[in-house]
């Protein structure tokens, strides 16, 4: 049985969150009911027919045109309960969540090929409405062929048992059984992109999907009602609303899907009016959440499906309300500069917890670019432009694809076209984000040419934690070479207890000292003090680590610097430690994690080179040199058998550990310093 609504527990204090201090009674089902009534055509998506889609151009849709053509006539794929059990019998989640996405993807696919059908007359111009609407005509064979591409996809996630992910769904905890339970549907990521995708589906073929399947659409409706929105309006104990304190990256994730749901899907305006309410009371618990900063402790990665999601859900409500609904707020200004602060070089951005170092392909740097023109962030709309492919992909999902492709027929501003025609990205010399203490410098401002140096601080209780704290990467020309390693596959074992017997997690395979050979320990008591502040002219983090293995803060002090006129990164270590604790090793050691070749020379200095780096090609290398020389140097090789690990780096990483000579391990320093190879 559903759990009843907590009386009240969602409603937001005025003036505590900033949506709703901006849009007061507007945010309100009574508001909404209101703003709503006049339709959707403030909208840039629009239906199939309009004349907006006669701008995209054939090389915009070509990669997705190509694929569908070739899959199309082929076997859906096909999710089964065996895969679906694999996450509770062996923790395996891909098997399952990889056939799903596969199918999404196909039907994102046929969607836009039904609509570019549809733009040369072949499916009737009529498209969005409500459920009981009909398109006037639809010819070509061509054309109905994809339209019946979309119908058997459409269908297919109706008949899905279940659209939550098995790794969410509590079926097993609450039952023992692996088979999902479609009486108490699970309201997670994965049913929230299900039902934004028929959303964006029903809204923009609309009429034609009636014309020739006649019902579909009111089984979309139906699925969509009783999976997703009365789980909603009906369960206030879903973890991602945030009522616990703990808001992360599927608030917004979730909340932004539905209101596409409400908004296309559900037909009763006072239904309608109440979901979108409830959306909007969760992303202003998100945005309220956020440090001043606008800093995402799980990072750049996350940021795309985190904050890049509430700016989406922002930007809908805007314009379903016709501009009633704006979101110009400091939050929200940002939120959208995090991703330029966090670039090293190419395709390569600093990663932190669950994130890789480069940057995945699809993202929505569109939507991104949209948002810096509005706020006049001429250095994020310029960065966001130099990554606009303009070519969408069908991982991206299917309202980030229609969003993508229509962009390509927009006017551009003056301010970003030299990025736009192959210029390079404007690259920030300096960041220092103190809610998450993080610092990125590199030598020189607008060029990844030379020494770049990420720090960070923070503490160990952070989402999608791994143990960090005080950890740093080094990149040359713009590609990194002492790194942090990132984002494995995802298992059962990812968010389970045992996460941190994961390698990629300890701090023992990060780029932090180890006294006494001590793991970090777990939570946000385990963190930094900054001792000293960086400034732009000044990039150096002195930080006080200590706590982060259970000793007093000042036990182990950590500065990490670059010296732009030297072209030099230093990074030195001061400890005082006590006795040796129990269960722990004598041993004093600094550890370093090196992608690409390392070298180790006879006379106390090594060289790091990118060679076997995917995508990095044989550039400069950088070279180490240390104090004092006595230290002892331990190499250990991790040869890469996870495939997402592998992408990134290639076929190793290598770990470095200078173990201090015994009379340096009560208390000493050691010093690493870094220049570029010439």
């Amino acid at each position: 049985m559903n759990a009843p609504p907590a009386s009240g527990a969602s409603v937001p204090t005025p003036g505590a969150r900033p949506l709703a201090s901006a849009w007061g009674v507007n945010a309100t089902p009574s508001g909404l009911a209101d703003l709503l009534a006049g339709g959707l055509s403030g909208l840039r998506i629009r239906p199939i027919g309009d004349a907006a889609w006669l701008g995209v151009s054939e090389a915009a849709s070509a990669g997705l045109a190509a694929q569908a053509r070739t899959e199309r006539g082929q076997a859906w794929p096909q999710p089964l309960v065996s895969h679906y059990a694999r996450y509770f019998r062996d923790g395996n989640r891909t098997a399952y969540e990889g056939l799903v996405g596969a199918r999404q993807q196909r039907l994102s696919r046929a969607v836009v090929m039904a609509l570019l059908a549809g733009r040369d007359g072949g499916i009737g111009a009529e498209g969005g409405g409500g459920a009981g609407h009909r398109s006037a005509s639809i010819g070509g064979a061509d054309a109905v062929d994809w339209l019946d591409e979309v119908v058997d996809g459409v269908f297919l996630l109706c008949e899905q048992s279940s659209w939550s992910w098995a790794a969410h769904d509590d079926v097993f905890s609450r039952s023992g059984e692996v088979v999902p339970d479609k009486s108490r549907p699970y309201l997670d990521l994965g049913a929230g992109e299900v039902a934004a995708q028929l959303a964006w589906t029903d809204f923009v073929l609309g009429g034609s999907l009636d014309a020739r399947t006649p019902g579909l659409r009111r089984r979309i409706r139906q699925e969509t009602q009783e999976r997703v929105i009365i789980p909603f309006l009906e369960r206030m104990d879903w973890h991602w609303l945030g009522l616990d304190g703990d808001v992360h990256n599927w608030n917004p994730w979730i909340h932004t899907n539905l209101i596409a749901a409400a908004l296309f899907l559900v037909d009763d305006p006072q239904l309608q009016a109440a979901t979108v309410a409830r959306c909007i009371e969760g992303l202003d618990r998100f945005l309220a959440s956020l440090p001043a900063d606008g800093a995402i402790d799980e990072g750049f990665a996350y940021w795309w499906n985190g904050a890049g999601r509430a700016l989406e859900g922002l930007a809908l409500l805007e314009e379903a309300t016709a501009g009633a609904l704006g979101a110009d707020l400091p939050v929200v200004r940002q939120l959208v500069a995090f991703p330029h602060g966090m670039h090293v070089g190419g395709n390569w951005f600093l990663n932190v917890a669950d994130g890789p170092a480069r940057a995945a392909s699809g993202l929505p740097w569109d939507m991104l670019r949209r948002w810096a023109l509005r706020l006049d962030d001429s250095d994020a709309a310029g960065h966001a432009a130099a990554f606009v492919s303009g070519q969408p992909e069908a991982t991206a999902g299917l309202g980030r694809v229609l969003q993508a492709l229509l962009s390509g027929t927009e006017e551009r501003g003056t301010e970003t076209r030299e990025a736009e025609e192959g210029g390079p990205a404007p690259l920030a010399p300096f960041t220092y984000l103190p809610s998450v203490q993080i610092m990125v410098a590199r030598e020189a401002a607008g060029t990844d040419r030379g020494l770049l140096l990420a720090a960070k601080g923070g503490h160990n209780g952070e989402h999608h934690n791994h143990r960090d704290v005080g950890s740093l990467v080094v990149a040359v020309d713009g590609v990194p070479l002492l790194v942090d390693a990132g984002q494995p596959t995802y298992t059962a074992k990812t968010f389970s207890p045992d996460r941190y017997e994961i390698r990629a997690m300890q701090s023992a395979w990060h780029s932090v000292p180890a006294p006494f050979g001590l793991e970090q320990g777990t939570g946000k008591d385990f963190a930094a003090d900054v001792l000293q502040t960086p400034t732009p002219d000044n990039p150096t983090l002195k930080l006080a680590l200590g706590a982060a293995y259970g000793l007093r803060p000042e036990q182990w002090i950590r500065t990490s610097s670059l010296d732009r006129k030297a072209r030099r990164v230093a990074v030195a270590d001061r400890w005082n430690l006590p006795e040796v604790p129990d269960r722990a090793t004598p041993d004093v050691d600094i550890t370093y994690i090196a992608a690409g070749t390392v070298h180790l020379g006879d006379d106390g200095s090594a060289t790091v080179l990118p060679d076997g780096i995917p995508t990095a090609g044989n550039g400069r290398g950088v070279r180490l040199r240390w104090e004092p020389g006595a230290a002892v140097v331990l190499v250990d090789e991790w040869l890469l058998d996870d495939p997402l690990l592998f992408e990134v780096w290639g076929a190793r990483l290598t770990r470095l550990r200078f173990r201090l000579p015994e009379e340096h391990r009560p208390a000493g320093t050691f010093t690493l310093k870094l220049e570029a190879t010439p």
